[in-house]
């Protein structure tokens, strides 16, 4: 069933669990992530970045989305994830995505306030909720270099000022994570997201949850963040599989490259204890 991740959110924070948003880039890989939820019945936010619609467009996300959304026995909520360009993200809103980002993360502050109240303004109207950001999660190409690190800490100030302004239905914060591959070894500020957790009601995001590691990700899930996108993990996890297993022609690699990111993304259903649905 196509839904919005206003209720699936308010039960991850009320039961302590975080639920994985795979970003897709194709209509396979919306299938393989919508069949792994159906197998262990457990809900799923399907992710599509605004940076891959050179990849597949808002209307094939969304027609396909929707279609087998709505034949699904699970939760399905069809997000835009990482919109840069309000008229990409109000096109989504129009073409029936149940959720939107606004990311203006690395805007002054004001301006990413106006910016997500715009978008707020447009997708409340027609029922779609939408997620922001306030800190910034860089790439993980310069991680370890804290001089060049393109990152910056969300701090509490800034979250409660920025919720109190905009009323965003979630907040994605940055705590210490990254996008990409890590060339280190993330290190995951706890106390600052006990801090903001303990002090809003609105659902925080975790963004560049792939390579961050099980144990720190399932503390994030238990202690207060109740999304957590996966990407690149999938991405090498499929690539992984066709190495090892070395299939003859297309047909394989598409069915081995399926199975690896399924693999993947079951581990981390798993990881952040995803309620099943009853």
């Amino acid at each position: 069933m196509l839904v919005t991740s206003k209720e699936l959110f308010h039960q991850a924070q009320t039961n302590n669990y975080a639920i994985p948003a795979p970003n897709f880039i194709d209509v396979e890989s919306m299938k393989a992530y919508l069949e792994v939820a159906e197998e262990l019945q457990v809900p799923i936010i399907l992710a599509l970045a605004e940076s891959h619609l050179d990849l597949i467009s808002l209307e094939e996300a969304a027609l396909n989305g929707k279609y087998f959304a709505e034949k699904a026995s699970v939760p399905v909520v069809l997000h835009l994830d990482h919109g840069m360009t309000p008229e990409v993200i109000k096109k989504a809103v129009d073409l029936g995505f149940t959720s939107v980002m606004i990311d203006a993360s690395q805007e002054e502050f004001q301006v990413n306030v106006d910016r997500t109240k715009e978008i707020i303004a447009y997708a409340h109207a027609k029922g779609v909720v939408v997620e922001a950001e306030i800190g910034h999660v860089g790439s993980g190409e310069n991680y370890e270099n804290h001089e060049e690190t393109d990152s910056q800490y969300t701090t509490l100030e800034d979250a409660l000022r920025f919720i109190e302004e905009t009323a965003v239905d979630s907040l994605a914060i940055s705590i210490g994570t990254a996008h990409g591959i890590y060339q280190g070894i993330p290190e995951i500020n706890f106390d600052r997201l006990h801090e903001i957790a303990r002090s809003v009601k609105t659902p925080l995001v975790l963004h560049g949850g792939s390579s961050t590691g099980d144990v720190k990700l399932k503390r994030c899930a238990q202690e207060g963040i109740s999304k957590i996108n996966i990407f690149s993990d999938l991405l090498q996890a499929a690539y992984s599989k066709v190495n090892e297993t070395t299939p003859k022609d297309y047909l394989q690699i598409k069915q081995v490259a399926k199975e690896g990111m399924q693999t993947c993304l079951k581990h981390y259903y798993g990881v952040f204890e995803t309620a099943t649905q009853k």
